[in-house]
C-alpha cells in the first residue's frame, strides 16, 4: 500500500493511556511499598489511601477549576522561539497549581493533625506556589511569556527559603545538619548546611520548573519523585510520607486534566511548588542525597540549560553568534526536535524517573 494513503497516526502511547499507566503504576508501588513494609494495606499510616483520596479530590477540583480558568481567559502565552508544534497550544488555560497543590497540602494538614513539620514544609510549598502565580499573573496580565524578573523571583525564593531555614535551626536537633550519604556515611557539614539548604531550596523549585514544558511532563515526574521520597522518609517521618502520597496523588489528579492534549498547565504556580515541596521534605529528613537521585529528570533537565548556554557563549564567532550544543534547551525541547513525538519523551522520561526512584529505594 502506498505510504502517502495510510493517516497519520499519533507515535506511542495516547496522552490518555500514559496518565491511566502511571496512576495504575503508581497505586501498584504504593499497594507493594505498604505491603512490604508491614504498613496495613489502605490504613491511614501507609502511602495507599492518601495518594487516592488526594488524587481523586484533585481531579474532581479540576472539573470546577478549569473552566473556570478558560472563562477568566487566563490562556498560556506561548514563546515564539520554541517547538513550532507548540504554537497550537497557545490559550490553554494554565495557573493550574491553584488548585491541585492547595488539596494535597490541606489533606496533607488533615491527615496528619497539624504536624509540625508538615505545616513548615506545607508553608513553603505554599509560598513558592504564590510566586509562582505572581509571575503567571505578569505573564497573563501583559500577554508576554515573560512574567516577573528573574531577580525578582530569585529573591523572593531566597527569601522564603531562607525563613525556612531560620525555622529549621530554631526547631530541629543539630543533627540536622549532617550531610547523610549512602553506605552508613555521615558528612557533619555545620554552619555549611544552612547555604547548602538555601541552595537545594530555590534550585529544586527552579529544575521543576524548567521541566513543565509537555503535557503531562513535570506533573508526572513528579508524582513519582513524590512517591519515591514518601517511601524513602516512610520510617523515620512517618507524617512528611503522608505529605509526599497527598501531593504525589494530587499531581495524578492534575494529570487527568494535563495529560497530552492538555486541557490546563500547571504553570510556575505548580511546578515552583513541587519543587520546594521535594527540596524540603528531603532537607527535614536527611534525604538530600536520595533528592539527588530521585531529582535525576530535573537535573538533567537544568544541566542541559547550563551547557546549552555555556557552549553558545564560548562559540560565538565575530557576529556574535555561537553555535548549540543541542536542537533545544530544556532537554525535553531537544529529543522533541529530534522527531519523538510529545507522548514519546513524557513516557520515557517517566520510565527513567520510576527506574531513579527504585534505585534510590535500593541504595539506602
Amino acid at each position: 500500500m502506498d505510504a502517502k494513503l495510510i493517516p497519520d497516526r499519533p507515535i506511542g502511547l495516547s496522552g490518555n493511556h500514559l496518565f491511566l499507566s502511571l496512576s495504575a503504576g503508581l497505586s501498584i508501588a504504593s499497594l507493594g511499598l505498604d505491603w512490604f513494609t508491614g504498613r496495613p494495606l489502605l490504613s491511614g499510616v501507609g502511602l495507599t489511601l492518601p495518594l487516592w483520596i488526594c488524587g481523586l479530590l484533585a481531579a474532581v477540583a479540576g472539573h470546577w477549576v478549569v473552566p473556570m480558568l478558560r472563562s477568566l481567559k487566563a490562556g498560556q502565552v506561548i514563546r515564539q522561539d520554541g517547538p513550532q508544534a507548540h504554537l497550537k497550544k497557545a490559550g490553554t488555560p494554565t495557573m493550574g497549581g491553584i488548585f491541585f497543590v492547595p488539596v494535597a497540602v490541606l489533606v496533607a494538614l488533615l491527615w496528619t493533625r497539624f504536624s509540625s513539620n508538615v505545616v513548615a514544609v506545607s508553608a513553603l510549598t505554599l509560598a513558592y506556589g504564590a510566586i509562582g502565580w505572581l509571575d503567571d499573573w505578569q505573564i497573563l496580565r501583559l500577554k508576554s511569556n515573560k512574567g516577573i524578573s528573574s531577580k525578582l523571583k530569585l529573591t523572593l525564593q531566597i527569601a522564603f527559603g531562607l525563613l525556612f531555614c531560620f525555622w529549621m535551626f530554631l526547631t530541629q536537633p543539630i543533627e540536622i545538619t549532617t550531610l547523610i550519604l549512602p553506605f552508613g556515611l555521615a558528612l557533619p557539614l555545620g554552619a555549611l548546611f544552612w547555604l547548602l539548604a538555601a541552595f537545594v531550596l530555590v534550585a529544586e523549585s527552579n529544575a521543576t520548573n524548567l521541566t513543565d514544558g509537555l503535557d503531562g511532563l513535570a506533573g508526572g515526574t513528579a508524582a513519582i519523585a513524590l512517591m519515591g521520597l514518601g517511601a524513602l522518609v516512610a520510617p523515620t517521618s512517618p507524617d512528611l510520607m503522608i505529605f509526599c502520597a497527598c501531593l504525589s496523588g494530587s499531581c495524578l489528579g492534575f494529570l487527568a486534566h494535563n495529560h497530552n492534549p492538555a486541557r490546563v498547565f500547571m504553570g510556575d504556580t505548580g511546578s515552583l511548588a513541587l519543587g520546594g515541596a521535594l527540596a524540603a521534605v528531603a532537607l527535614l529528613s536527611h534525604s538530600l542525597f536520595g533528592l539527588l537521585i530521585l531529582s535525576g529528570i530535573f537535573l538533567a533537565e537544568t544541566l542541559s540549560v547550563i551547557a546549552q548556554v555555556t557552549y553558545y557563549k564560548a562559540t560565538k564567532d565575530a557576529n556574535g553568534i555561537g553555535k548549540r550544543l543541542l536542537k533545544m534547551a530544556p532537554l525535553h525541547h531537544h529529543f522533541e526536535l529530534t522527531g519523538w513525538s510529545e507522548t514519546q519523551v513524557v513516557s520515557r522520561f517517566y520510565m527513567i524517573g520510576g527506574v531513579l526512584a527504585i534505585f534510590c529505594l535500593l541504595a539506602q
